[in-house]
């Protein structure tokens, strides 16, 4: 079998709240516990449940923001959160990431070139016209032109603005894009545009999606695996079609009877 791009090993992560007292310890919070799972090239995993279920914890993990207090989160085999300052930054290259909010992540006083190219300049040290040259080919995938790179962010809709954020992710030429909630801000709309828009990119360049959502209709949409996440515990793993047609877990019988037009499928 093909070696998995992601692999998350037992990985769990702690957080230290303010001491209620001088000699008190720091109460600690669990936001994630021996979660494991594995994603391999090319292929796209949702990462499912309400909020505070740990999706956002596991994507700064993945993204090496943060370190977890125990676990591994090896991409291509290497241990993320042991290389040195030097090594992750060369690493970088091969995993991005797009934010929810397409209004907050994209600064207001900088061009459309300026933010798409950061990352290229950031990480391969990029000459001007080489950062021009791949901006205008990030956005021509992204259905942009290369007129609109002299643009500034308010001059877009929503939908753009998130089209914008993904050619940003696209830049590198990553293997991995950790998408969170990359939909969520958007209209109903716009949202099947994006996420068309992120399926066919995955068909033309082979890139990997970590999606992190609460929206199962999202996630049945554009989704080959689903793990379902609780307290920060996996409590159900399958495709789509397993978890539609017979969820196994109370807690993901209850996230579908909570979305209209998702109840559990009648099996074929």
């Amino acid at each position: 079998m093909t070696p998995a791009l992601l692999s998350v090993v037992n990985v769990s992560k702690r957080y230290s709240l303010p001491r209620q007292s001088l000699l008190a310890a720091a109460p600690q919070v669990q936001a994630l516990e021996g979660v494991s799972f594995t994603l391999q090239a090319g292929k796209s995993l949702g990462v499912v449940g309400e909020s505070g279920s740990g999706k956002s914890t596991l994507a700064r993990l993945v993204m090496a923001l943060e370190a977890p207090s125990s676990g591994q989160v090896l991409l291509d085999g290497v241990d993320l959160h042991t290389l040195d300052a030097a090594a992750l930054r060369q690493t970088r290259a091969k995993l991005q990431m797009v934010f929810q909010d397409p209004f907050g992540s994209l600064d207001p006083r900088r061009t459309v070139l300026q933010t798409v190219a950061e990352p290229l300049a950031v990480l391969h040290g990029a000459g001007k016209a080489e950062q021009r040259e791949r901006a205008a080919e990030a956005l021509a995938a992204v259905g942009l032109g290369s007129g609109d790179l002299a643009k500034y962010p308010h001059e877009f809709s929503g939908g753009q603005r998130q089209r914008i954020a993904i050619a940003r992710a696209l830049i590198t030429r990553p293997r991995l894009i950790v998408a969170d909630e990359p939909v969520s801000a958007l209209d109903v709309s716009v949202q099947a545009q994006v996420l068309n828009l992120m399926q066919d990119l995955q068909d033309q360049f082979g890139v990997t999606y970590l999606f992190i959502s609460h929206d199962l209709a999202v996630v049945d949409l554009v989704c080959d695996e689903v793990i379902v996440l609780q307290h920060g515990r996996i409590v159900e793993q399958g495709s789509p079609d397993q978890l539609f047609t017979a969820p196994q877990h109370p807690y993901t019988q209850r996230l579908l009877a909570a979305v209209p037009g998702l109840k559990p499928r009648l099996p074929a």
